[in-house]
């Protein structure tokens, strides 16, 4: 697997921006896992701590069904991992593999992607649950790159301390 990952434009208008922004940081986290195999995907940080590359992607995986699926587009389906929404479940990658976790992350990038393309506008809201608020996309797509620039740096970590390969 070989990932392209294409730099944020320099100008253009906020929507092009976010989506831009958002795609780089998928790119980021899918670099972060190439040429490593099931055994080295689940390699975990320092205890008690049980992250490990392939949980992130599991994790991200559930957050973009999260907020896409269920809070923008209003569906009524499980979480990825968990029907009871424990976030915590998709870092235990225990027993899951790279071709699990990836079908599973890949496919709600697609979903999020068709989701945020049909929107008529970044003002378009969906209800959170958690917050008993409605959110805009734009707040959604800002809290996702968030979550993915976070979670690239702890896979900074985790990959150098699998093989030693640095930067992205």
């Amino acid at each position: 697997m070989t990932v392209e990952r294409v730099g944020p434009p320099l100008t253009a208008g906020e929507r092009e921006t976010l989506r831009a922004f958002l795609d780089y940081h998928r790119a980021t986290l899918a670099m972060k896992t190439e040429g490593l195999s099931d055994e080295q995907l689940r390699l975990q940080s320092v205890p008690p701590s049980t992250l490990s590359l392939l949980g992130l992607v599991r994790h991200m995986a559930k957050v973009e069904r999260a907020w896409f699926r269920r809070v923008i587009n209003g569906e009524d389906i499980p979480y990825v991992w968990s029907d009871e929404g424990d976030y915590q479940v998709a870092y235990d990658a225990s027993e899951s593999t790279r071709a699990e976790a990836f079908e599973a992350w890949q496919t709600e990038v697609e979903h999020a992607r068709r989701i945020e393309e049909r929107a008529p506008s970044l003002d378009v809201t969906g209800y959170q649950a958690k917050w008993d608020e409605d959110v805009s996309l734009r707040l959604v797509m800002l809290h996702l790159i968030h979550e993915y620039a976070r979670h690239n740096g702890h896979a900074d970590f985790l990959r150098e301390g699998i093989d030693g390969t640095v930067g992205v």
